[in-house]
């Protein structure tokens, strides 16, 4: 793909990702109390206790965290990207601030704003950008201190669902993990997909068969991996085939006529690429 178009897709990933992240914050994790980590989390308990404005919130703790992840975490070709969602979040945030909730009820609140977020972090993400907050204070953090990014973050999250245990109540705490458990999950399958594609490991004593059956009946390729029996120590090929869902079922059939007694496991490719599969991700090329 050419680089222009990659910058410009990279571009509106960023945009639209941000503005569904506020959007979804203001629908659903805001009127419902939903502090479920990272600086919006710390935001709305900040309205909660001095009725601060969260876009002024997140500007004023996003900007300082920026400047610093300009100064020590690689500059201007580090933060570019970030710098987008950094300012863009909080001013949509702003822009919508007096929108309906579009619901009452905290545990609907957590989690289709989790699923909203979740949908609009991974899509900044996929164009590898940040809307900065407590992932690029984990970055600082893990750059001088060691601890790993994912400690960082959870330790952030933590405290942050822990203050709102004492500012709201357990029970928001709780609806707010729960929130936080969901973005997680959606962010995995926006980055990575729902599991199109299955992977079939087949061991079986009539490999040319089964292979030849594979090429010309489902049309798939076929790649052998040398294995070794752990009983035995004899050496065994196993076939390795990547194929969709609605062709596991014909596999697996095909394997049976050829071969009753083959071990076949099938298991979930989260992300394909290459020939009769998606032939380029979204994201930055080098």
């Amino acid at each position: 793909m050419p680089r222009n178009l990659q910058v410009a897709i990279n571009t509106i990933l960023i945009f639209l990702g941000s503005a569904i992240v506020a959007v979804s914050y203001n629908l659903f994790l805001l009127p419902n109390r939903i502090a479920s980590g990272g600086l919006s989390g710390f935001a709305t308990i900040v309205f909660e206790v001095v009725e601060i404005e969260p876009a002024i919130t997140l500007w004023s703790l996003n900007i300082p965290l920026f400047a610093a992840g300009i100064l020590l975490l690689g500059g201007w070709k580090y933060g570019g990207k970030t710098l987008v969602g950094t300012l863009f979040l909080p001013f949509i945030v702003y822009l919508t601030r007096n929108v309906q909730p579009a619901v009452e009820d905290p545990l609907l609140g957590a989690l289709f704003g989790g699923i909203g977020v979740g949908i609009g972090l991974g899509l900044v993400f996929r164009a590898h950008a940040s809307t900065g907050g407590t992932d690029l204070a984990a970055q600082i953090i893990n750059k001088y201190t060691g601890i790993s990014l994912g400690a960082c973050v959870v330790v952030m999250d933590g405290l942050i669902v822990a203050a709102s245990a004492f500012v709201f109540s357990l029970e928001f705490a709780l609806y707010a993990l729960i929130g936080l458990f969901v973005t997680g999950k959606t962010i995995d399958i926006i980055q990575t997909g729902v599991g199109y594609a299955k992977i079939a490991l087949i061991i079986t004593d009539r490999e040319k068969e089964v292979l030849d059956l594979i090429l010309t009946k489902i049309d798939r390729g076929v790649t052998k991996l040398d294995g070794r029996g752990g009983y035995t120590s004899n050496p065994r090929q196993v076939l390795m085939c990547v194929v969709n869902r609605n062709e596991v079922t014909k596999l697996k059939q095909l394997v049976q006529t050829v071969d009753t007694e083959a071990f076949v496991v099938v298991t979930n490719a989260a992300e394909v690429l290459g020939e009769g599969f998606k032939k380029e991700a979204v994201g930055y090329n080098k």
